[in-house]
């Protein structure tokens, strides 16, 4: 009989904070530039980083799909462009399609006309930073467990944390019922699309799900889901408080930072928000009677991983400071961007997680 795993040598996954913290700050990174070169780089380090670090956690093919996500918006963008047009000037056309002529009342809006390719460069740089932005949440998506994530929230927000893990939780079987459904109606020769197919898959689905929501509830009940402690009337009002003006400090903050006119009080703002924030959570969390078995430790490899991502959003927002025109290639007159050097190196802090952070537990 093999002896049993000492707990200190079990194979523990990285906190999923962290994680969220490292793939937020490779998007607050790729909103301050512009230049397709670091917006690639960016891509391509979140996606090694998912390669090499995620297991077989419930969102662990999030980023493949997050990935599609964002080709689609980027190829709308471009569609927008091409149709609808783009305030950008530019000298070198492409094509020019049928104008339709619109009322007076859309003036500024055209359906048609010329396609510069001045234009459509601006609209691939802006839309590969979208594209950028939705590939982080993937890679977070992936990376992070949703169940050890909920876990680790703070006892204020478990409530709306169960709440969204069982959302996510039932929408794959959903897909699973409607499949297997299907399949058993093609095996009886009965049609399973049109309208009337679909009726006849969704009402045994919709009663599948609502037997599934009643089970669940019953189960929640059983085991004391919702109770909470008596907290008094001013430690609630003190709670609200410092919870709301902390998430409007943070919205605010983050707004600032995100803007060239709002850097001097940007960080303030969101420190302050943030410190309101975690504080109202702290006091909040008093009124839920919970444990956590085998909580998620925040050690030195969280830090790290955490850090690097941040290190990577705090020096490209330097970058974008100091040279501008780096990170935000013009495209009027219209010339190749180029790859500015220390930033790039800066972008390659995000692969710490690679040497630092063990593989997400399968």
């Amino acid at each position: 009989m093999a002896a049993p795993v000492p707990r200190a040598r079990r194979a523990r996954g990285l906190h999923p904070g962290a994680w969220w913290l490292w793939a937020l700050s490779l998007g607050v990174a790729a909103s301050r530039t512009t230049n397709p070169l670091l917006l690639a780089l960016l891509v391509a380090v979140a996606g090694h980083v998912v390669a090499a670090c995620r297991g077989r956690n419930r969102g662990a093919g999030a980023y493949s799909a997050f990935a599609r996500l964002a080709l689609a918006v980027l190829l709308v963008r471009l569609a927008f462009t091409v149709f609808l047009g783009s305030p950008v000037p530019g000298s070198h056309t492409l094509v020019t399609l049928p104008e339709i002529p619109l009322p007076h009342w859309a003036q500024g809006i055209r359906l048609g006309g010329r396609v510069s390719a001045e234009a459509l460069v601006f609209t691939l740089y802006d839309g590969l930073r979208i594209a950028t932005l939705l590939i982080c949440v993937g890679a977070a998506n992936a990376l992070a467990d949703p169940a050890r994530l909920l876990k680790s929230l703070p006892g204020a927000l478990y409530e709306l944390g169960v709440a969204v893990v069982v959302a996510l939780t039932f929408a794959p079987n959903l897909i699973a019922d409607v499949r297997r459904l299907r399949a058993a109606r093609r095996l009886r020769g009965r049609p399973d699309s049109g309208v009337r197919g679909l009726l006849q898959v969704g009402l045994p689905v919709l009663e599948g799900a609502l037997e599934r929501s009643v089970a669940l509830a019953a189960a929640m009940d059983a085991r004391g889901y919702g109770r909470s402690a008596d907290v008094p009337d001013r430690v609630r009002r003190t709670t609200a408080a410092l919870t709301l003006g902390g998430l409007l400090g943070v919205c605010a903050g983050t707004y600032g930072l995100l803007t060239a006119e709002g850097g001097g009080y940007g960080l303030p703002l969101l420190l302050a928000g943030v410190v309101a924030a975690l504080a109202g959570l702290r006091l909040g969390g008093r009124r839920s009677l919970r444990t956590r078995y085998r909580p998620d430790a925040w050690d030195v490899r969280a830090w790290l991983v955490s850090g690097s991502g941040a290190a990577v959003a705090g020096l490209l927002a330097l970058a974008a400071a100091r040279d501008p025109d780096a990170l935000q290639p013009g495209v009027v007159p219209l010339v190749a961007p180029t790859l500015p050097l220390w930033p790039a190196a800066a972008v390659l802090l995000g692969l710490l997680p690679v040497l630092v952070a063990p593989k997400e537990p399968s």
